[in-house]
């Protein structure tokens, strides 16, 4: 059976002077968090895209790391993953992520600096968001009166 998760964003106004929120109705992580054009390519306090796509693949890096470490007979003691997600703003069409890095640093008992290398690319490689910033994306829109 499919998994499916959700986020609603809401904005209102132009692109400069508008401002928006975004909620995770599922988990109650977000209600309304603030999102702006100064969020984003500013120093207004809030979020914006960039950083969740960035927070998201850390998070999902480090359990598939985790994942393939057990399945080679390993438990780290920690993981910790930085995702840079970089943004080229004067793109055509438009701003474009052209990359994301993660960076990882894990304890692992026993393991082989070579091992721990060849366990993390296997991970990368198979990470659900490492795979989805290639996936199709489908539209449905709707026009209100």
């Amino acid at each position: 059976m499919a998994l499916k998760r959700y986020a609603d964003a809401v904005w209102k106004g132009d692109l400069q002077a508008g401002k928006g929120n975004l909620s995770t109705p599922q988990s109650g992580l977000f209600d309304a968090q603030n999102y702006s054009f100064k969020t984003r390519f500013g120093d207004e306090k809030g979020t914006n895209p960039e950083e969740l796509l960035a927070v998201a693949h850390a998070g999902c890096f480090s359990m598939a790391l985790s994942a393939v470490l057990g399945k080679s007979g390993y438990t780290p003691d920690i993981i910790q993953t930085r995702a840079e997600a970089t943004m080229e703003p004067g793109m055509d069409p438009g701003p474009t992520i052209t990359g994301v890095k993660l960076i990882v640093s894990a304890k692992v008992p026993g393991i082989s600096p070579e091992q721990f290398d060849e366990i993390a690319h296997q991970a990368k490689a198979g990470c659900v968001i490492s795979r989805a910033l290639s996936v199709p994306v489908s539209l449905e829109a709707t026009l209100l009166a």
